[in-house]
């Protein structure tokens, strides 16, 4: 047992350290709102650019039909908020970066999983997120000094999106042949704003048409955008879930603030959870509903979505809702397991790139058409936190009880021994008269 006690106490203060840096990682800033540059976002894109050199898109699409096309994406996008929160001087890594994602994009290799056959070409999700792109390499440009080239092809590919749904009379868009989701085609009408911030008006009659549309043909049990519809005509085919949801908040802000501030109320009522009482999370279904997990959600824990979590990071944030977004923010560090160096910042430990592009983009999410709106009224509050940290505590002390119990006893030994041998002194001995 002398033998085992220095490992045994090496082991109880590496797991005091672990708890330590839990509570730090609990309790210090870890977003920055819709103007700062968010703690360890510049060293997380720096380690995803190099994943991605290595093959990291591969590795998603293996995951899921969308895994090679989100994890380029989701990196030129968080590039374009990087730049976006720098001076014009500045912006020059951003542009070069999100300028390399949008190639990618646009090659063959982004192209693949889609089909040229759609209306408009390769579906509404390839065009509406290459588009949202697209306009946002525009915007990291001066309006005086944009490349020509690069405008023409924001509003060539705005016109062919912006003629699709014209032509449409459902105001969701084919994303695959015969399929159809909401959160596709909010991104793409979102493209066209953001066209109509950036470049002469001309969308706006498409985009209130679309509105319309949307308000008519909501999900009856929540009130929200549904899951998954009927192509033909847009009616709900499935239940609004958090998969979806947590983008199409992030998107519809910049469509329209008053419908998006009534939907994402909405959404955060039917979904936001707290799951044994430790933080906040997302789940998949709304409250009172559970369902299967698949490709999009992950593996369902408790019912929460670990990857709707992170993403309604970014929804909250483009929300106003600080409170929120930063608990989610704060639980993530906790929970992923980032591992940092001086130059990257990777989470699960490098495991899963795919999981660090989401992340980053949602840390840095903003508005990027609608000024940032007023906070909701927060439903996260201060001692969200003191669960976790009290287990953290616990964590901290298990393995120095042993110690601690010896040292009381002893000390407790050492207070009766003196009274006992003054007990036992011959009568007569002691202090003279």
């Amino acid at each position: 047992m002398a033998i085992l006690r220095p490992t045994f106490r090496v082991l109880a203060a590496l797991l005091s350290a672990v708890a330590l840096l839990g509570a730090v990682r609990l309790l210090m800033p870890a977003t920055a709102g819709p103007d700062e540059q968010p703690p360890g976002v510049a060293r997380q894109l720096t380690f995803l650019r190099s994943a991605l050199d290595d093959g990291a898109g591969t590795d998603a699409q293996a995951m899921f039909p969308e895994g090679w096309f989100f994890a380029h994406a989701l990196y030129g996008l968080a590039r374009v908020e990087q730049g976006l929160r720098s001076p014009e001087a500045e912006r020059e890594t951003a542009l070069r970066e999100a300028r390399w994602a949008l190639a990618r994009l646009e090659s063959p290799s982004g192209r693949e999983p889609f089909s040229p056959e759609l209306t408009p070409a390769y579906g509404v999700f390839y065009q509406g997120w290459t588009n949202w792109l697209r306009g946002g390499v525009l915007a990291l440009q001066p309006a005086d000094r944009r490349d020509p080239a690069e405008a023409a092809r924001f509003a060539e590919a705005s016109a062919a999106v912006g003629a699709a749904f014209d032509g449409s009379a459902s105001p969701y868009l084919a994303a695959y042949p015969g399929q159809a989701w909401p959160v596709d085609s909010t991104v793409a009408i979102a493209s066209l704003r953001l066209h109509d911030a950036l470049l002469p008006p001309r969308f706006a009659g498409t985009v209130t048409r679309w509105l319309d549309g949307v308000r008519q043909r909501l999900d009856p049990g929540t009130g929200l955008l549904p899951h998954r519809v009927d192509l033909a005509t847009g009616a709900p085919a499935e239940v609004a879930r958090a998969t979806s949801q947590s983008m199409i908040q992030r998107f519809l802000v910049d469509v329209d603030p008053a419908f998006a501030r009534e939907q994402y109320l909405r959404f955060r009522d039917r979904f936001v959870a707290t799951p044994l009482g430790l933080g906040p999370a997302v789940r998949e279904y709304p409250h009172g509903m559970d369902g299967p997990g698949d490709v999009d959600s992950g593996p369902l824990l408790l019912g929460v979505s670990l990857s709707a979590t992170v993403v309604t990071l970014g929804a909250a944030q483009s929300q106003g809702d600080a409170a929120l977004a930063g608990a989610l923010a704060n639980y993530g560090d906790l929970v992923g397991l980032p591992a940092d160096t001086p130059w990257t910042r990777r989470y699960a430990l490098g495991v899963l790139p795919i999981g660090d592009a989401f992340l980053a983009w949602s840390k840095t999410a903003r508005p990027w058409v609608a000024d940032p709106p007023d906070p909701p009224p927060a439903t996260v509050r201060w001692w969200w936190r003191l669960p976790l940290l009290s287990a953290l505590l616990l964590v901290g002390v298990a393995l120095w009880l042993p110690d601690l119990f010896r040292l009381a006893r002893r000390r407790r030994s050492s207070s009766v021994r003196p009274a006992a041998g003054r007990a036992a002194e011959p009568a007569g001995v002691g202090r003279l008269p």
